[in-house]
Formats: C-alpha cells, sequence, structure tokens
C-alpha cells in the first residue's frame, strides 16, 4: 500500500491545470481554464479547471472533482494507479512495501494486468539491450531502420527471445500468474503447452495517454514468417478502436502545434518523431474508428493524413476523411512520392527538407479527393460525375452549415458546375440521412423525386399555398414538441406559456378563420384535429408516413425528408432562412404563419373593399366593417412581428 505521507505529498504537488492539460486542450478564461468535454461531442466548451481550488468541474455531464478522480474517470485507472501516474509525473517517490507473489493475486484485476504489462515490457527492453541475442538482432535492425538510440529509448522498443517460454518463465519466476499472461496475449496455450506469443520479435509497446502500457506488437524479422506483426489482443486493458500509437508522446506537440499527422505504421510514428515531427500518431494497426478520432479532438480539431501514395493509402485516405469530417475535423492530405511511406521518406531527406515537404504538400481533403478521381480522363463526363457524387458524399458529412457552404462553393468553381446542382445532390444525401434516422426507407424520398408528385408542384403556384406548405411541414417535424409564446389573459395582459406546436397552430389558425387552399395540406390540418379529438393526442410523423392511401404517405415522406428545402423566391423574396431550426423552434412556427396571415390579409382586403362597395343594405355594410376591423387586428399583428408596416 501507498503510505499517507506520500498521498499527502502527491496531492500538494499536482497541479489541477497541468494533470488536465496532457488530456484537454485549455485556454485560459479569466483566473479559470476552459475547454471541450472529453466526455463528449460538444462545440461549446462547458469544462473547467479552477486552479485555485484545484478542481474541475464538466457541466455537460456533471462530472467533477481533483486531479486524482479526473484520472479515474478518464482513464479508467485505480486510485492507485492514479497516485503512481502522478508521482511519476512529479517525482515522488512512492514508499511502499514490495509486494510478494500472494500479494500480488490479491491486487484487483486492471492494476494486476498494468503491472504484468509493465514487467514485459522491462523484460523485453532489457532483452534488447542487455543480451547478446537482443543486442546483436534486435538492436541492429532497430539502428539499420534508422532509428538512433535515443529514438529507441524514447519509445521503449524492445526484444523477445526466440526461445519457446523464455517470457512465460521469468513472469512466474517473478510471481505472476500464467492465467493473467493468457488474458493479455503475451503467453498463448497451444498443443504442446503454454508459449510466448511475441517470441523472436521486435517489440513495440503500446501505451495509453498516461502513459500506460495497455498492450504490445511484435514484428518478426524472420523472412519465412508470413506474419509480419502481431498484436495484443483486447483487453480489460486494450480497446484498439480506441488506441493511438504514439499519443502518449505526440499529445503535448499536437497542442502546442494545433495539428495531428495521422499516418498507418508504428515505424512512420517513430521516423517522424526522431526527424523532429513530433506530433504524429497511427491507429494501430487497424483501421480509423470514431473513437479514435475522438481522442485526437481532446487536442486538436486540425488533422493531415499522411499515407502512401499506392492504391491502398489512396482509399485508406478516402475512407478516413468522411470519418473525421463527421466528427468535425479539418482535414488535410499529404502523399508521398511513389515508392515511399512517411516511414522511408523521413529517413531519406533531411529534417528541413522533409519539414518543408509537410508544410507546403498538404491538400485540401476537397483537392486530394478531385486530384486521385480525375487523374485519369478528367474531362471525361461519366467518371466527372462519378467525382462529383463521390465528393458532395464527404461534404455531406460536414455538420458546420458554413463551412459546407464554403466548400460548395469552392467545388462548384473546381468543377465548373452550378453551386445549385452539388446542393441538389447534397440536399438528396442529407434527406436520405434524415429518413434513415427516422425509420424511413430511403426509397420513398427516391419515388417522390422521380415522380414529382402532384402535390408537391401544386405548393409552387402562389405565395399562400408556400406557407401553407411550410407551416404542413412544421407540424409533421415538431407537431408535439413545445414552444413558448405569448398570451394575452383576460386582463389583457401578455403571459409567457410553454404550448404544443400543433395545438398553437391550429388554434391560430382557428382563431383567424384562415382555411388552406391545397387539398394536401388541408387534409394534413383536418388529420391533425380530427387525431385529437378522437384521441386527446396529436399524431406523430409515423401515423402520416404509414398512411394506407400511397400517394399520401409519399407526399408525407417528400415532406419530412427535406431539412428545409424551400423555393428560391421563399428565400430571394422573404429572407427566409434555416439555420438552426430546431434552436429556434419559435420563430420555425411564427414565420410561416405570419406570412400566411399577410397573404390572408392582402387576398381578403380586396375582397372585402369590393364587397363594401356592392354592399345594399347597413346591416351588410356592419358585418363587412366588423370583418374588415377583425382584418386590419391581423396586419397589425404581421406588421409589429416583421417590424414594418403592410400598406
Amino acid at each position: 500500500m501507498i503510505a499517507r505521507d506520500t498521498i499527502d505529498k502527491i496531492f500538494d504537488a499536482a497541479r489541477i491545470e497541468e494533470v488536465v492539460g496532457e488530456f484537454v486542450q485549455l485556454k485560459k478564461a479569466g483566473s479559470n481554464y476552459k475547454g471541450l468535454s472529453p466526455w463528449g461531442n460538444e462545440k461549446t466548451p462547458s469544462f473547467f479547471v479552477s486552479p485555485a481550488k484545484g478542481i474541475f468541474k464538466d457541466f455537460s455531464s456533471g462530472k467533477g472533482g481533483n486531479a486524482v478522480s479526473f484520472l479515474m474517470e478518464l482513464e479508467s485507472m485505480t486510485y492507485p494507479e492514479a497516485l503512481r501516474y502522478l508521482a511519476n509525473k512529479y517525482q515522488i517517490v512512492i514508499e511502499e512495501t514490495e509486494m510478494d507473489p500472494a500479494q500480488k493475486q490479491e491486487v484487483g484485476l486492471r492494476e494486476s494486468l498494468a503491472l504484468i504489462n509493465s514487467f514485459a515490457n522491462e523484460y523485453f527492453i532489457k532483452a534488447l539491450w542487455e543480451s547478446e541475442e537482443g543486442k546483436s538482432i534486435g538492436l541492429s535492425y532497430f539502428r539499420e531502420r534508422g532509428f538512433n538510440d535515443q529514438t529507441i529509448k524514447k519509445f521503449e522498443l524492445g526484444y523477445s527471445f526466440d526461445e519457446n517460454d523464455a517470457f512465460l518463465k521469468a513472469a512466474k519466476e517473478a510471481g505472476y500468474n500464467a492465467d493473467l499472461l493468457i488474458k493479455l496475449g503475451l503467453t498463448k496455450e497451444g498443443d504442446y503447452g503454454k508459449y510466448d506469443f511475441f517470441r523472436g520479435r521486435v517489440i513495440f509497446p503500446i501505451r495509453n495517454v498516461s502513459g500506460r502500457y495497455i498492450a504490445f506488437a511484435g514484428r518478426t524479422l524472420r523472412s519465412d514468417n508470413k506474419v509480419k506483426y502481431l498484436n495484443s489482443p483486447e483487453s480489460e486493458l486494450y480497446d484498439k478502436s480506441s488506441s493511438l500509437y504514439g499519443i502518449f508522446e505526440a499529445k503535448r506537440s499536437i497542442i502546442k502545434e494545433d495539428l495531428c499527422f495521422l499516418v498507418e505504421g508504428y515505424t512512420d510514428v517513430i521516423s517522424l518523431h526522431q526527424a523532429g515531427v513530433e506530433y504524429a500518431v497511427s491507429s494501430s494497426g487497424t483501421s480509423l474508428t470514431p473513437s479514435q478520432i475522438k481522442l485526437i479532438k481532446r487536442y486538436t480539431n486540425n488533422v493531415s493524413l499522411l499515407f502512401d501514395g499506392d492504391p491502398a493509402g489512396i482509399k485508406a485516405a478516402l475512407r478516413g476523411i468522411d470519418l473525421l469530417l463527421e466528427e468535425g475535423m479539418n482535414v488535410k492530405v499529404v502523399l508521398f512520392p511513389e515508392g515511399h511511406d512517411p516511414d522511408s521518406f523521413a529517413r531519406s531527406v533531411s529534417g528541413t527538407e522533409l519539414e518543408r515537404y509537410l508544410k507546403e504538400e498538404p491538400k485540401d481533403f476537397t483537392d486530394f479527393m478531385l486530384d486521385v478521381m480525375l487523374a485519369d480522363g478528367g474531362n471525361d463526363p461519366i467518371k466527372k460525375a462519378e467525382a462529383t457524387r463521390r465528393l458532395v458524399q464527404s461534404l455531406s458529412h460536414i455538420t458546420d452549415h458554413i463551412a459546407r457552404s464554403i466548400y460548395i462553393e469552392r467545388c462548384s468553381k473546381k468543377l465548373e458546375i452550378p453551386e445549385q446542382a452539388l446542393y441538389n445532390e447534397l440536399n438528396k444525401l442529407l434527406r436520405k440521412k434524415q429518413l434513415a434516422r427516422a425509420g424511413v426507407d430511403p426509397e420513398i424520398i427516391t419515388k417522390v423525386e422521380n415522380e414529382k408528385v402532384r402535390h408537391q408542384k401544386e405548393a409552387e403556384v402562389v405565395n399562400s399555398t408556400i406557407f401553407e406548405k411550410e407551416i404542413a411541414r412544421i407540424l409533421l417535424t415538431y407537431g408535439n414538441q413545445q414552444i413558448i409564446v405569448e398570451i394575452k389573459n383576460e386582463e389583457d395582459v401578455a403571459e409567457e406559456l410553454e404550448v404544443i406546436v400543433a395545438e398553437y397552430i391550429l388554434h391560430d389558425l382557428s382563431t383567424d378563420d384562415i382555411r388552406f387552399d391545397s387539398p394536401l395540406y388541408k387534409r394534413i390540418i383536418d388529420e391533425f384535429h380530427s387525431f385529437f379529438e378522437e384521441n386527446e393526442i396529436f399524431p406523430d410523423t409515423n401515423y402520416f408516413v404509414n398512411n394506407p392511401d400511397p400517394s399520401f404517405s409519399e407526399a408525407i415522406a417528400g415532406m419530412i425528408a427535406t431539412p428545409y428545402e424551400l423555393s428560391e423566391n421563399w428565400e430571394a423574396q422573404h429572407k427566409i432562412y434555416t439555420v438552426s431550426e430546431q434552436g429556434n423552434l419559435r420563430k420555425a412556427v411564427f414565420d410561416p404563419l405570419m406570412h400566411l396571415k399577410q397573404s390572408h390579409v392582402t387576398q381578403m382586403r380586396e375582397k372585402l373593399e369590393r364587397a363594401i362597395k356592392a354592399a345594399e343594405n347597413e346591416e351588410e355594410i356592419t358585418l363587412l366593417l366588423q370583418e374588415k376591423i377583425k382584418l386590419d387586428g391581423m396586419k397589425m399583428e404581421v406588421g409589429k412581428y416583421f417590424g414594418s408596416t403592410i400598406i
């Protein structure tokens, strides 16, 4: 056990901003620091660190505490592991008695596995540097690869003896359980007993963000062995989809440079670090995953993919681009000259040349994709169309609307294709994604688009029908959600009330006696009314999509599939834009209602004026004037909302 005095020293030495800063990119905010939550996928910082109080607080998840609890929460460390991590960081000697084999068995599973991996790492390092076999085979290999001794020691590279069970014997002599050795993949059990998994291989230890040894990779040096690399299996310590090779060594440089180079192999990382490019990591022999990207995002939003220029490297880069964009990363790509990968290129040029190449060669992902896909037959219309569709597919992964618009504009110019054509293709993809998330068959929207359903054409005939369409869409999409509105009470005083969207829209239309002209949108309104009367709740989207009338359900699918696709007249003439519709639902509800009222006022005023002139008696004139007063009230309401006067 760790002595109480040692624990006190650790807490006294640990600076919360330094500890957290190794895992989260922090920025000064007055006397505190702030950053993006490492437990969420947010854009606005909700994570705060207070050096004065020695605490962190994550308002998005509710987590909070001191330096030790931060490590336990984020890195899943045990209490002793977190203390040892901090003791190592602040160079505090831990006072504790050496555990005998019986005590080792009593330690928790995760800590036992961590102790075994730490023992294994020391064993492999010792075998590399202190044995004749290790020096003549393993060390000479690393040096032939161009790694200097300082780099070999920095990455703690090692060697496993080419014997059946040399490591197993050493581990058992040190008191470690053979079953746990098997669990970690250090030992395997075959037909003829247990044997060392990494025997006769050079060793690359894999560490997590905090520096703990979580796994190993072993490379064979024999030409007759078809399996070049062996990797540890997943365990309580190692989740390969959430791990990055080199992240412990690279994290500080990534924060400093605000950039991460993502490569494919272990030696790519090592060669780049040795050349002075210390913000490189690799996906540890697996395809890039969202969890790995989230790990990079703790430190930077900027990633450059450094891959081979061969077909396999290009394919990996194309796949990585979409995943990175999905997570909100800024993506560039660097391809190396034919015959080179990052490792070989870094060893073939000087540090200055490498630095210049990595500064000058990165291409924006759109330029990279077009260069690759149009390399052969760039003027071929069919290939150009295929490249355009593939590029737009990547653009559909960008969640930032402004960034996506900028990319659309750039690609339009480069491809010499109208922006609207790119937007049309983009909207198709976005609609299909939205339908998939809603559990609706994407083929429905394809039918609607291809057949140009009569109801959709009808919606563009006159302005009032455009607004009817938008109100119907809002009902279908957000009908059961709530908004806050101002409603006058009996004393004619405005009060803020929370109401259901469908309830407010239907009541507002009924109060102002506004009826829809379009049969399709009128049917939607009527369905809402009748469903509520029968069930005392409003229908959801599935009620309409699953309607037995095929033409009706298809038209509904077309409406709900459109995130916010209105006619050009809607935006050009009425200046109604759709940024963050969900976040500003009240405006999304009120805008089309007020526009419909404005259209209704214009049409009804002309009819009333004609009717008043044609009236034959006082009673008829009185009724018409009452209608005009009501219409004038509606006109004032609309003018107040838009801040203008309706003439």
